[in-house]
């Protein structure tokens, strides 16, 4: 398989780098150079946003079963391509090969089920107070959208934001990571060969604050849908904020897992080794600080320190292999730093917690017990390989350490007593609770979170909802 030709897309045409600067786009598993990828001038950053623009009121008054047709004609595409996706992505941001299919193949149901959705974009008949008179709520879409993804889920994410914004009827102009830009235009080609009219949707990529100034601050965009840290979610949001414009935000988390004394702890040991070390931890809803009930904590940390330490960690497309490289170097220096800050005050590594090699940035997954909140690894997310486990004696204090940090995206809690899991999916601050399962985010379920972990929901219906907005129609 080859990597493909990168490019900008912009009202229906691929741009090259002819007369724009460009990047490197390297394989994090050998450090080699994959491809260059042209940088979006001023200029076409306008372009696109003036595509969408001027392709928007097409779009949206086109039938919600054209429009659903397109999507499902692309979904159907990715599908048909999914050996040589799976395969751009795994060469393009690490995570192996198996990983990558799923994610492929959850690009494709994001688009499927928006599709379906997209026909069901209900208003309703409000009583009148007065005979002959209607009252309707009517559903609209918000117009020209705005969106940002990131390297970590090159398919998962943009596929999200691209089918929702596309099947409430918006345009869209998207900015996907540099770092992972095949993944995204993967998907462009999938909707430009299903017949996607010119300028509904525009893909660029370039300096990332210039780039994302231009299209949050331009009065085409009507709404901003935003995926990566806390810290640029908030400068993201005080851009959109001068012009009123919607903002759905999902940022950054620090996933607490509860496991209580009454545990299935060797199902609740894979079950978190595998959610944990699921793209080698860079996913921001990975489960990261494990409070275990102190009657089972010893059995606990050796049963998620064996599996850790029999992770085959290597070259994503090699056989078996369960765990890629980190996708930058940076993510390397950051978890050794946090695997030495929480040795220094008197954690005990379990497994792990070295750089594999020198060839590529590979991880040895990594599991440390003892944590105190004053570790560095207990106060930033690693978003890498590394998880920190603790011990606990009462359910409110065990609480207590989930609800600590003013992050609220994911938490998992692991019992087998319902009236626990209840009380608990109660008490934690998250936009998502999982119990017993680390699956937290389907086509057709909602994913948000809360506190400093961003705004709105991107998948169900509420995912596509956030690209509409109600207008009240009364008639006599």
């Amino acid at each position: 398989m080859e990597y493909p030709q990168l490019s900008l897309f912009i009202d229906g045409e691929w741009l090259s780098t002819a007369g724009r600067e460009s990047c490197d786009v390297i394989n994090p598993a050998t450090g080699a150079c994959l491809g260059q990828l042209p940088l979006a001038t001023a200029a076409d950053v306008d372009a696109a946003l003036d595509a969408a623009q001027r392709a928007f009121p097409a779009w949206r008054a086109m039938p919600a079963l054209e429009r659903s047709n397109i999507l499902r004609r692309a979904a159907l595409l990715v599908r048909e391509r999914l050996d040589h996706y799976a395969w751009v992505m795994t060469t393009e941001q690490g995570k192996p090969l198996g990983e990558a299919r799923r994610e492929a193949t959850v690009a494709a149901e994001m688009f499927e089920w928006a599709a379906e959705e997209g026909r069901r974009l209900y208003g309703r008949l409000i009583p009148p107070r007065a005979p002959r008179t209607w009252h309707m709520a009517v559903p609209e879409p918000v117009g020209p959208v705005g969106g940002f993804s990131g390297w970590n889920a090159p398919a998962g994410t943009p596929s999200r934001k691209i089918s929702s914004t596309l099947a409430a009827g918006c345009t869209l102009v998207i900015k996907p990571a540099e770092e992972t830009p095949a993944c995204a235009l993967f998907l462009a080609h999938a909707l430009a060969d299903a017949g996607l009219p010119k300028g509904v949707l525009n893909m660029v990529f370039g300096n990332p604050v210039e780039t994302s100034r231009r299209i949050v601050e331009s009065p085409i965009t009507r709404a901003i849908t935003f995926t990566g840290s806390t810290v640029i979610g908030r400068q993201i949001a005080t851009m959109a904020a001068p012009g009123f414009k919607r903002t759905i935000l999902e940022l950054g988390g620090h996933a607490p897992v509860l496991v209580f004394a009454d545990a299935d702890i060797q199902q609740a040991a894979t079950t978190i080794t595998q959610a944990k070390f699921r793209n080698a931890g860079q996913i921001c809803t990975s489960p990261t600080r494990i409070i275990v009930h102190e009657s089972v904590a010893a059995a606990f940390g050796d049963a998620i320190a064996q599996q850790a330490r029999g992770l085959k960690v290597d070259n994503g497309l090699s056989e078996g292999v369960q765990m890629g490289p980190l996708s930058n170097p940076r993510r390397v220096a950051a978890v050794t730093e946090m695997v030495e800050d929480a040795a220094s005050r008197g954690g005990t590594v379990l497994t792990g917690g070295k750089r594999i090699g020198t060839a590529g940035w590979f991880m040895e997954p990594t599991v440390i017990s003892g944590y105190e909140p004053s570790w560095k690894a207990a106060q930033v997310e690693p978003f890498g390989p590394l998880a920190i486990l603790k011990g606990f004696s009462q359910f409110d204090e065990a609480v207590a350490e989930a609800n600590r940090l003013p992050f609220g995206l994911a938490a998992y809690v692991f019992t087998r007593n319902t009236t626990t899991a209840m009380n608990a999916a109660d008490a934690i601050e998250s936009g998502v609770v999982c119990i017993n399962n680390c699956q937290h985010a389907f086509p057709e379920t909602p994913f948000g979170g809360v506190k400093d972990s961003g705004l709105g929901k991107e998948g169900g219906i509420e995912g596509i909802e956030a690209f509409t907005q109600y207008k009240y129609v009364s008639q006599t």
